[in-house]
């Protein structure tokens, strides 16, 4: 199997349409190479622990409504065209991530990282649902087939947080600046949401050379 990491973090709405466009080229493809691994990248790292209204943190990163219409158009646009159905007026919060994380990294463990990370896209921009708190990530763990009650045990502590903080400083240490950021066998970079088409080509070039993409993928 041929590594491929996955760079984002679940409030990032690129990450949600990025991963959207790698899955359906994985469904045409069920012979695929890869081994996917999630990583994180916390979009704001400086979030208070209990998360910012969203109200108050549109208006800190855009300027407010107008300035986050404007940033969101192309999101919504992407979104649609995928049949995502992001709900962004009915978020109410924007989380901290770090317990999120700390979720996917557990679920890691148990070989499932990927239920977990597309259970908390769908869970913040379909079903506006609060991702800081411990109950819902319990929830969205157990969804997935992991032991609630440990969950919320763990999440009542600092178990991890120093490994997923040192994962996402690490990142950044190797020049990874947006997300989504795809590595293929730790040696070929894909940044952003990659159509489906080319992740076909790429999956074509991988299976043909035995791990080699003829070219750097897209970036």
């Amino acid at each position: 199997m041929i590594p491929l990491e996955i760079y984002s973090d679940p409030i990032c709405p690129w990450c949600y349409i990025g991963w959207t466009r790698l899955a359906r080229a994985l469904e045409r493809h069920p012979e695929h190479p890869f081994a996917i691994t999630w990583k994180p990248f916390m979009l704001n790292l400086g979030m208070p622990k209990c998360g910012m209204d969203r109200a108050e943190y549109l208006e800190a990163k855009f300027g407010g409504q107008m300035g986050a219409a404007k940033a969101y158009k192309p999101v919504l646009e992407a979104a649609e065209e995928m049949g995502l159905g992001i709900d962004f007026a009915a978020i109410e919060r924007t989380p901290n991530t770090l317990d999120a994380h700390r979720l996917i990294h557990w679920a890691g463990l148990e070989g499932r990282q990927t239920p977990v990370a597309t259970s908390l896209f769908r869970a913040y921009f379909n079903e506006a649902r609060d991702i800081g708190k411990a109950e819902v990530l319990a929830d969205l763990g157990a969804r997935a087939g992991m032991d609630r009650e440990m969950i919320l045990r763990l999440l009542a502590t600092d178990a991890d947080k120093d490994t997923v903080l040192a994962e996402d400083k690490a990142a950044r240490d190797m020049g990874i600046k947006g997300i989504p950021t795809f590595i293929i066998n730790r040696q070929y970079v894909a940044n952003g949401a990659v159509p489906s088409e080319d992740w076909e080509r790429i999956i074509a070039e991988l299976t043909e050379s035995g791990g080699q993409p003829e070219r750097r993928a897209p970036s």
